[in-house]
Parts: structure tokens; C-alpha cells; sequence
């Protein structure tokens, strides 16, 4: 089973580093651009486990190793063997 978690900076916390890159673009006159923020993505492979238990496991592996819960958000997803997200 392929789970992909994505992990991003909350709203409310400044991201230096999506702002220099936006800052980019635009002097690359991409001037559309109005906001960009950046983050993190990570692909696990686990066992095949019940559904129950992914949905428990994975917010708390997210929780408390991929995220800092104080400043970052973070969202996650099961995906199919091809890499497409699974119903």
C-alpha cells in the first residue's frame, strides 16, 4: 500500500522560502502568480493493513515525525498501484 503525505506551513506562519521563488516567477514575468507556498512531500510504503487502521496510524505518523504540528498543516492520501489517488 502507497500512502502519499503532504506537509505544508498553516496559513498563519510566514514561508520565507515560497515567497523568494514566487519573487522569481514573477521577475521570470510570470506575473499571474499571486501567492506560492512550498512544502513537503513524502511517499510511504506500508503493508497492506485494514483501512480503520491506516486512517488511525497515518495522522499520527504524520503528527509526530513528518510535521511540526505547531507551524506546519499536513494532509494525506492512499494511493493506487499507477500513483493515482484511491477512492
Amino acid at each position: 500500500m502507497k500512502i502519499r503525505v503532504l506537509v505544508s506551513y498553516k496559513e498563519s506562519v510566514l514561508d520565507p522560502q515560497g515567497q523568494t521563488v514566487r519573487n522569481s516567477l514573477l521577475t521570470l514575468g510570470y506575473e499571474f502568480i499571486r501567492n506560492l507556498r512550498q512544502g513537503k512531500v513524502f511517499e510511504l510504503d506500508i503493508d497492506d493493513l485494514p483501512r480503520e487502521q491506516v486512517n488511525r496510524l497515518i495522522p499520527e505518523i504524520a503528527g509526530k515525525v513528518l510535521a511540526n504540528p505547531i507551524i506546519e498543516q499536513f494532509e494525506w492520501e492512499i494511493l493506487d498501484e499507477k500513483g493515482e489517488t484511491r477512492p
